[in-house]
């Protein structure tokens, strides 16, 4: 059950395809204040959770309820209109544009001129093309990609594309955060890298994340309360400390000594 304070909540959600159980009877909450980590091996259905909650899977049973809003039986399209913004495990963006235009992109929702009007950038399309531009800007500067602003995405290293790929996410203005491995395949230092703009888009911007990665020495450093999936059943969900020390993740994921 969810708990007093819960910004966002998982209730019973079970997902499968065909004979193939993704998730069963999930439930769990995320706090306005805290970042969320789902853990588990591979498999465990962490994926497909962040999918039901973004709108790409529909569960068969359960609800997901959000800012007066059940995910469950909101239209795919309207999801990100709600404030859900993710980033995705495999990059996904548009690799033969910019930068600049990759996150420009993500403001469609936000822009409210017709399209012949923003054609020809005249009055109130002016107006709001200066507006969201100046938003994009400053995401640019938040993540320290000033210098690769009218890169082509596709050309550049696999740390700054993801990187990029989390300006997207924030260009969306979203009320909660999803981050799909935001860190893998990166070297240390990217890692620390990204680590800090996690913790600065939560402390500073005040907006809540749910976190999958796989390394557990991150997760537990920055993470608030952690939930761990072992084939699609939620077998721990606590602190850090709790999750360190809790047999049946040993068992199951972290590996017995």
């Amino acid at each position: 059950m969810s708990q007093p304070g819960s910004f966002l909540q998982i209730n019973r959600v079970h997902l499968s395809f065909g004979h193939t159980i993704a998730l069963d009877d999930i439930s769990f909450d995320v706090r306005q204040d805290e970042i969320r980590a789902i853990i588990g091996p591979n498999g465990a259905g962490k994926t497909s959770l962040l999918n039901c909650i973004s709108g790409f899977y529909r569960p068969q049973e359960g609800h997901i309820l959000f800012d007066e809003h059940d995910l469950t039986q909101t239209p795919t399209h309207e999801i990100a209109k709600v404030g859900v913004a993710r980033t995705f495990q495999n990059i996904a963006l548009y690799t033969g544009l910019s930068t600049l235009d990759n996150l420009m992109a993500a403001r469609h929702i936000h822009m409210k001129q017709p399209s012949l009007a923003s054609a020809l950038y005249w009055g109130p399309a002016r107006r709001e093309e200066v507006k969201n531009r100046r938003i994009v800007e400053e995401i640019i500067d938040f993540l320290e990609i000033a210098h690769i602003r009218n890169a082509v995405v596709g050309a550049l290293p696999y740390g700054l594309r993801k990187r990029v790929e989390l300006g997207r996410a924030l260009a969306l203005e979203p009320k909660v955060l999803l981050l799909d491995e935001p860190m893998a395949g990166m070297n240390v230092e990217e890692k620390e890298d990204m680590a800090r703009f996690i913790l600065d888009i939560h402390e500073r911007r005040g907006i809540p994340i749910i976190l999958i990665e796989h390394d557990m020495g991150l997760v537990m450093d920055i993470s608030d309360r952690v939930v761990v999936l072992d084939f699609g059943i939620k077998i721990a969900d606590g602190t850090p400390d709790a999750i360190k020390a809790d047999e049946n993740v040993i068992r199951a994921y972290l590996g017995e000594a």
